[in-house]
């Protein structure tokens, strides 16, 4: 079934652990994200459609494929819209379909950046409809395929996030700490002290953009400081793509077919592997 994320933050808030949410832009990636977090009985599995995804897939398109296969199970899942920082691509997503929406206004000076958070839930709380905001931003890693090079580290404000959430009356926002998008190109100096104050002050579920190669101690640190929501796009990609090089390399020549069935078990290996960590921290 498809439903928002807030009640499923909201558990993970109370019950001391984080949400997985898996970047998807075909049939393939929906269903092995879909397909791992009902074979583990997760409490809620968010299916993350990107902006920058649209070249691969219409929003209609990623809504009727999601709704078919949420359908099939009994686990919450969410379909969001992630990183959006266009408002006419978010109302098209939500008259299309789409459960929850993030706009990411973190380039903009903070007031322009909290109109339009603004303006986003109204539309989108009409609709029943949950909401993401961003404030802070981060930077670049390896192989990233979100942001561009250009992109600057600025650690969130815990002042700034308290302000921000009253002003907007966002269901969750993202936070700068020290992640990257993509891979680290060192070892990732996550500042857990700015998260710990962002979460006294924050009194909502806080999201962590950038999960791909953080350690798993400084994940279990992040989660026990605020963050409900970790989100996973890169070790997707880079998992499904050394694997189907290493099938057609093989010496086979296989169907189409069954590289498809093959890469839907390729982001189901990465994405179990998370959602079971993720799940973990409630008993850490």
């Amino acid at each position: 079934m498809l439903v928002n994320f807030n009640n499923m933050l909201a558990q993970a808030k109370s019950g001391g652990f984080a949400i997985g949410s898996f970047n998807a832009y075909n049939y393939e990636t929906i269903r092995g994200i879909i397909d791992a977090g009902s074979q583990a009985k997760s409490a809620g599995t968010i299916v993350a459609f990107g902006k920058k995804y649209l070249e691969n897939m219409a929003l209609e398109d990623a809504v009727a494929i999601t709704s078919a296969l949420a359908a099939r199970t009994d686990m919450p899942v969410c379909l969001h819209l992630d990183h959006c920082d266009d408002i006419d691509v978010i109302r098209m997503a939500i008259a299309a379909g789409f459960t929850s929406v993030m706009y990411d206004g973190s380039a903009l000076p903070f007031e322009q950046n909290a109109t339009n958070t603004r303006l986003v839930c109204e539309l989108a709380y009409a609709a029943g409809v949950s909401v993401e905001a961003e404030l802070g931003s981060l930077a670049a890693g390896e192989q990233s395929h979100e942001g561009s090079s250009a992109d600057r580290e600025i650690y969130t404000d815990p002042d700034q996030a308290a302000r921000f959430i009253a002003e907007t009356g966002v269901d969750a926002l993202a936070v700068s700490v020290g992640t990257v998008h993509g891979l680290y190109k060192g070892k990732p100096n996550i500042r857990i002290d700015i998260l710990r104050a962002i979460n006294e002050k924050a009194g909502i579920p806080l999201v962590l953009h950038g999960g791909s190669g953080i350690p798993e101690e400084t994940i279990t640190d992040c989660i026990h400081n605020g963050i409900c929501k970790i989100n996973v796009n890169t070790e997707i990609s880079v998992y499904a793509v050394e694997k189907t090089a290493q099938a057609l390399c093989s010496g086979e020549r296989p169907h189409l077919s069954v590289i498809g069935k093959k890469q839907q078990k390729y982001v189901s290996e990465v994405v179990a592997k998370y959602i079971a960590f993720f799940r973990h921290q409630s008993q850490a």
